[in-house]
């Protein structure tokens, strides 16, 4: 299915009638449960907003492998986006400190993976 790949908050663009989703250049065939997963993380949801976010897209409650992936994928956008960092960081990119950046997104990452429902998701996902 066609997705995004980059649902950071600077790529919505709210016109007061509309809403946009810009900057497609990663875009490409992917899991949309990469988009909700990224989403969440890059919108810094609280467990509220991304359960919102989440029903409002099954329109209820979604499968226990949906849910899985969903987790799953916030965590390896984490890691991708902080192999992202480290190479900006490589490249002596100006524009931000690129090694807090990957520092902050790779111990988000080692914390969701640590959490206790980390290998429920996991479980769910294996089982399909």
């Amino acid at each position: 299915m066609a997705c995004h790949c980059d649902p950071l908050c600077e790529n919505f663009l709210d016109v007061g009638s509309r809403m946009w989703l810009v900057d497609w250049e990663y875009s490409g065939m992917n899991d949309p449960m990469w988009d909700l997963g990224d989403l969440a993380v890059e919108g810094q949801f609280d467990a509220a907003q991304e359960e919102e976010m989440i029903r409002a897209y099954f329109g209820g409650e979604p499968t226990p492998a949906e849910r899985g992936r969903i987790v799953i994928y916030k965590a390896m956008c984490d890691l991708l986006w902080t192999l992202w960092g480290l190479i900006q960081h490589a490249n002596r990119n100006p524009v931000d400190d690129f090694w807090a950046y990957s520092v902050n997104r790779f111990n988000r990452c080692k914390a969701l993976m640590a959490t206790a429902e980390f290998p429920r998701h996991l479980a769910a996902v294996a089982r399909g």
